[in-house]
């Protein structure tokens, strides 16, 4: 039991000892602890102290440096202001001086004004007593004198003016015919038809005179027959082996002579026959007619017409039209249209279409009254053509006005085909007409001497008389008879409208 105290009595004092050692431990590791933090803190702030000094510097300088920059850049400022000032002011100056010679001018002026109206009064007053003067001695008053002025001036105007006119004239007419012959000419080389096409006649031939019986029949039963099969009128005359076949239908004519060569051939002919072979021909015309309108239609370039235009085109086969054949004039005038069309620009597909339409009335004009342009017209419209190709059609003789540069191209071209030589045959009943007609014409304006129809009544050439008409009257008169004739008379192309004015002085040397 003693032990046990004995050791825990021991156990309790190394306990205390244990306590008091460890607090004596801390307590000089706190003191050792303490110190280093105060002398680090000495340290820091040694050197805080010493960055301190060290930034208050650096700040001195900065604002120093500052400073000084400010004070340069003020002293600079005030030198520009300066300057500006002195140069304001030697502006100043100047304007001042400016101001005083404008106002030193103004005075010149005003004092020149002064003087000059009063020149002016004594030149009014001075020409009141010319003009006093004047009507005084010429016995005429101021309007008087100045209506016979304006006469003088006048009539010298319309001199001038004439003369000019006929320059400019002159000159736009040369540059026109030429530049128009070489567009013609191009076109011409470049389509070369024949002059003289071929004519679709009525004659047919037959083997010996003996054929006429047969054709006649038995009390005239043949022919009655052929002419109500195809109501053509046969013609059984005194001409030597042949007959004629007379119809205001082309095409209804050429059935007829195809269907008598085919009877001819066969050599049966009656009634019945008859009947037989004119359908048959009917129908070979019309195929021949398809062809030919399908085969203008390729040739031309315009695959895509109408059926009904290629059935008329083709039917224009057995057209004439003094002694040309309708359909190679329509190809002919849609080449040339097309090629002019080309060099200026125009629409090349619409000029050849006219071109080749432009006569499409002459195969049914027969049948329906008007003239052949606007009946081609109304059927084109009809079929749904454009206005374009319809005006084309309508004025290619002048029936209506052009509404597009190619219906001009149109008429153009059907001049050219139709007016070259060979290319078209006129009596000399209708020609002689033609040309009496176009004196009578220009002989109807006043003041027209003579009047004569020259190159096949292509030119017209009038002599007035120089008493009556002068210079600026002429040129009116040219351009009136032009429209007279072009309104009153049908020709083929164009006419030339000539007037001449010529004065004579004669004196005899005695």
């Amino acid at each position: 039991m003693n032990g046990l105290l004995l050791d825990a009595a021991k156990i309790l004092v190394a306990g205390v000892v244990g306590l008091v050692l460890g607090y004596l431990l801390r307590q000089y590791i706190s003191k050792a602890q303490i110190e280093s933090a105060e002398a680090e803190a000495k340290r820091l702030l040694a050197e805080a102290q010493t960055k301190f000094k060290e930034t208050v510097l650096a700040a001195k300088d900065e604002a120093l440096r500052i400073r000084d920059q400010a004070e340069a850049e003020m002293k600079k400022r005030r030198l520009e202001l300066q300057q500006e000032e002195e140069r304001l002011e030697r502006r100043r100056a100047n304007l001042d001086r400016k101001i005083e010679r404008l106002e030193e001018r103004e005075r010149r002026l005003n004092q020149r004004q002064s003087k000059l109206d009063k020149m002016r009064n004594e030149l009014e007053r001075l020409l009141e007593e010319r003009t006093r003067e004047l009507e005084r001695v010429s016995g005429l008053t101021k309007e008087e004198a100045k209506e016979l002025l304006l006469k003088v001036v006048e009539e010298e105007a319309r001199q001038d003016m004439a003369r000019v006119i006929r320059e400019v004239e002159a000159q736009a007419q040369e540059e026109a015919e030429r530049r128009a012959r070489e567009i013609i000419t191009l076109a011409i080389q470049r389509f070369a038809s024949d002059q003289v096409e071929e004519a679709t006649v009525s004659m047919v031939s037959l083997p010996n005179d003996e054929m006429k019986g047969r054709i006649i029949g038995r009390g005239g039963r043949n022919i009655r027959a052929f002419e109500k099969a195809t109501g053509v009128d046969v013609v059984v005359d005194d001409t030597p082996e042949a007959v004629i076949l007379s119809s205001f239908d082309p095409v209804r004519r050429e059935i007829a002579r195809v269907a008598m060569e085919k009877l001819i051939l066969d050599g049966r002919i009656h009634p019945g026959r008859i009947e037989k072979v004119v359908e048959a021909s009917q129908e070979e015309v019309e195929a021949i007619i398809q062809e030919e309108g399908e085969r203008a239609a390729y040739e031309v370039g315009v695959p895509d017409l109408h059926p009904e235009f290629i059935r008329l085109l083709g039917s224009l086969k057995f057209r004439t039209s003094y002694g040309q054949n309708v359909l190679a004039h329509s190809i002919g005038t849609a080449h040339l249209a097309a090629m002019m069309a080309a060099e200026l620009g125009a629409n090349v597909e619409l000029a050849k279409r006219g071109g080749l339409l432009h006569d499409i009335g002459k195969a049914v004009d027969h049948r329906v009254d008007g003239p052949h342009a606007l009946i081609g017209a109304d059927i084109a419209r009809r079929l749904g053509a454009s206005e374009e190709l319809v005006n084309c059609i309508a004025a290619h003789h002048g029936e209506v006005e052009y509404k597009c540069l190619e219906a001009i191209l149109v008429e153009a071209a059907d001049a050219i085909s139709g007016a070259r030589p060979g290319a078209r045959r006129e009596s000399l009943e209708s020609y002689i007409k033609r040309v009496e007609a176009l004196e009578k014409v220009a002989k109807s304006f006043e003041g027209v001497a003579q009047a004569y129809a020259i190159q096949a009544g292509r030119e017209i050439r009038i002599i007035v008389k120089p008493e009556e008409i002068d210079d600026l009257a002429a040129i009116r008169l040219s351009k009136e008879i032009a429209k007279k004739v072009e309104e009153s008379l049908e020709y083929p192309g164009q006419i030339k409208v000539t007037v001449i004015r010529e004065t004579r002085a004669v004196d005899y040397a005695k």
